[in-house]
């Protein structure tokens, strides 16, 4: 086993599978290389003398400038490694024409949905419109958990501050959110629980969540009733007593749309657990389902790629605006756009912007782009989608549930433990992290160092997200980890 790996044969560096130290002499698949320094796993070491300001190359991109020189042997990271990013930038389209790969149909067992594609869990969902009725959702959820059980697959309130003293797009993104949730598939009934004198009042989200299905949501306005948690309590009860007839149905894995998000990730991430979900995302779409990328911000460096395996110039042009659109809210808030590893990225090995995208975007696979999506948009095209959304793990994550995933994919390489409204299964890019954070994680890409296959932990991947979706429990779910975050943007009145 080589003791680092060079990921294209363009590469300047190569990246620690383990820890080495200075006067070692380790493989990395085409030669022995003497260290001068001590290189942590997940880390860079440079294969050959670097100049400064030269770019130095990885993934086969540059990932940033030497600001010193850098000799072979030693240790390439912020210290003497610096961004080439700028912002807003002019693009080109050079089409690469990548095809969907044709794979086996699949089956998964599911909730077929009168309107709309099966859910893969069945829980009653409490959403309030407005921040000053989050406690009475609480309350509600405590009270209601005594109907959970069969076909009630668990009852979940839904808090947030938002839904008042909130303004224009900012406003229309609550409302967008709170009605694509009241619809989401994984809801097999929905009490939308508004206060009376909100902005984003029930009338107000009502007309957002176009055609719905009746039967599973009731809306109570707190103002207009003696006692609310009476109130509630009814309705939650009608609710429930109608879920107890939903069944598990064979559902075709053509219905399934699947998220895919990375946070907390190291210098293994785009080398171990990101391709492994890029390998299923081909799978699925083989299949004629659906994968959601998002978090533009870490699309920062490695967006021509995507670009160019958009299926048309109008894609292409969306997926300019989508990046572009992104870098103005930074400079509007006078941030600077390559600010985005954060300490645990840079503790983990990643030293730039360019580097963490090019790691990130191998969630995508080598798929066609199909769809280009907005924040708080439903998806509607089979295949790829690229979505507008931060970074930050939760708010990325609840904007793919928004969007219509039914379970999200998340990649970590040092651990997190959270949940989003639907199924988080969590992708440990190194075994030390899944031996170590067992209630954490779910499936260990880090076996790709190990002797497996890309294609193995694939098909595996695959053969989980069709368990996951036939009702095997996550471990944000055994945790009881179940939270939403809507993205902030404009001012607070």
């Amino acid at each position: 086993m080589n003791d680092l790996v060079r990921i294209t044969p363009q590469d300047a560096v190569a990246v620690a599978l383990r820890p080495v130290k200075a006067g070692e002499t380790v493989s990395w698949g085409e030669g022995t290389l003497t260290l001068k320094e001590d290189i942590p796993m997940g880390h860079k070491a440079a294969l050959r003398d670097i100049r400064k300001g030269e770019a130095v190359i990885k993934y086969g991109y540059p990932i940033g400038e030497a600001t010193e020189e850098i000799p072979e042997g030693t240790h390439v990271h912020t210290h003497n490694l610096r961004t080439l990013l700028s912002g807003e930038k002019e693009y080109e389209w050079h089409p690469m024409h990548p095809q969907t790969r044709k794979a086996e149909p699949a089956v998964f067992q599911g909730y077929p949905r009168e309107k709309g594609r099966p859910g893969i869990r069945n829980e009653l969902w409490i959403l309030p419109t407005v921040g000053c009725v989050n406690d009475v959702a609480k309350a509600l959820a405590q009270r209601a958990q005594k109907l959970a059980g069969g076909s009630v697959e668990g009852v979940y309130a839904f808090p947030h501050p938002y839904g008042c003293s909130q303004l224009g797009e900012d406003q229309e993104n609550t409302r967008k959110v709170l009605a694509d949730l009241a619809t989401h598939p994984n809801a097999g009934g929905v009490l939308v629980l508004g206060l009376g004198c909100e902005n984003s009042g029930i009338a107000q989200i009502k007309p957002y969540m176009g055609d719905y299905d009746e039967s599973r949501v009731r809306f109570l306005i707190c103002q207009e009733v003696e006692d609310e948690l009476e109130a509630g309590m009814k309705l939650l009860d009608e609710l429930a007593e109608r879920m107890r007839k939903d069944r598990r149905e064979p559902c075709s894995a053509d219905q399934l749309v699947i998220g895919m998000k990375c946070g907390g990730s190291d210098g293994l991430s785009g080398i171990t657990a990101n391709p492994t979900i890029g390998v299923f995302s081909d799978l699925l779409t083989g299949m004629g389902g659906t994968t959601i990328l998002t978090e533009v911000p870490e699309m920062f460096g490695a967006e021509t790629i995507l670009m160019n395996r958009c299926e048309s110039t109008e894609l292409f042009e969306k997926t300019v605006r989508l990046i572009n659109d992104f870098k103005r809210y930074f400079e509007a808030s006078h941030m600077p756009v390559y600010e985005n590893p954060s300490p645990g990225n840079k503790a983990g090995g990643i030293t730039t912007l360019e580097d963490k995208a090019l790691g990130c975007t191998q969630k995508s696979g080598s798929s066609p782009v199909k769809g280009v999506l907005s924040y708080g948009e439903k998806v509607t095209a089979a295949g790829l989608n690229l979505l507008s959304a931060p970074g930050n793990d939760l708010v990325a994550s609840t904007a793919l549930a928004v969007s219509g995933a039914q379970m999200v994919l998340f990649s970590t390489g040092r651990g997190t433990p959270f949940g989003c409204p639907v199924p988080t299964v969590k992708i440990a890019s190194n075994s030390p992290l899944a031996r170590r954070k067992k209630n954490w994680i779910d499936f260990n890409a880090g076996r790709l160092l190990e002797g497996m296959t890309l294609e193995e932990l694939g098909a595996e991947l695959m053969q989980t997200v069709l368990e996951t979706a036939s009702g095997k429990v996550t471990r944000n779910e055994e945790n009881g980890f179940h939270d939403l975050a809507i993205f902030k943007q404009g001012v607070t009145l």
